[in-house]
């Protein structure tokens, strides 16, 4: 974790250091509340546990099963008169109930696990304004990097190669970096605004070999929609 969290460090830094004395001004305290989107199915690493569990686990759940609430902040400060910088802190986790598809209990009984996912953001990021800070509306661009910080188990009943129904939890852990692209709309109303803004995640996890899952990686790459409330200061 030490490399992608020193990548992100440097970036901070040396944004702080081409920003001109009078963008001290031009400070923010951004917060956010959205929903996060994983990638679907079809567009997942091959390896991915989530494929894996669908496709040879036969597990009964959906990827889509996984979209969920995310919430969190940045800090943004002007970097001239149409570009801001910003470091943002955010939280996702969802957990999502599955049965064996095609297995049950002795007495019809479903066999039930949970899965949960989460996911933390460490985000540096760069936003183009077009028409300037202070306009009536403020469109905006902007791509960065993220270091995120995961978690992701499987906790319940399972069927080992032999039939045996067993109860056990397995769980993966890391941070690993990605790239962030984002687009947005402020609408300011004075010194503090409101917005909406997407912005898409890519970034995978590697999960530990001797936990049996049904996959080597966690894709956390997706979709956030997030609704905004900015205070300049």
């Amino acid at each position: 974790m030490r490399r992608p969290v020193l990548s992100l460090a440097v970036v901070l830094f040396v944004s702080g250091l081409v920003a001109p004395a009078t963008s001290y001004a031009q400070q923010a305290v951004n917060l956010y509340l959205g929903g996060f989107v994983p990638k679907g199915e079809d567009s997942r690493n091959d390896n991915d546990v989530l494929v894996g569990n669908l496709e040879q686990g036969g597990l009964a759940f959906k990827v889509g099963d996984f979209h969920g609430v995310t919430f969190g902040g940045e800090w943004l400060f002007g970097l001239g008169e149409k570009f801001d910088a910003g470091a943002g802190l955010g939280f996702y986790s969802k957990g999502v109930p599955s049965v064996y598809r095609n297995l049950t209990h002795a007495d019809g009984g479903e066999i039930e696990q949970d899965l949960k996912l989460r996911v933390v953001p460490i985000t540096a990021t760069v936003r183009f304004l077009p028409l300037g800070r202070g306009a009536a509306v403020e469109p905006y661009i902007g791509a960065g990097v993220g270091v995120f910080a995961w978690r992701y188990s499987e906790t319940g009943e399972f069927v080992d190669i032999d039939g045996i129904i067993f109860r056990d939890s397995f769980s993966g852990s890391g941070a690993t970096a990605g790239p962030v692209v984002l687009g947005g709309v402020g609408i300011p109303f004075g010194s503090w605004s409101i917005g909406f803004e997407a912005r898409y995640q890519w970034a995978e996890g590697d999960l530990p070999a001797d936990q049996d899952f049904w996959g080597t990686k966690i894709d956390l790459g997706g979709f956030n929609y997030l609704f905004s409330f900015k205070v300049r200061f």
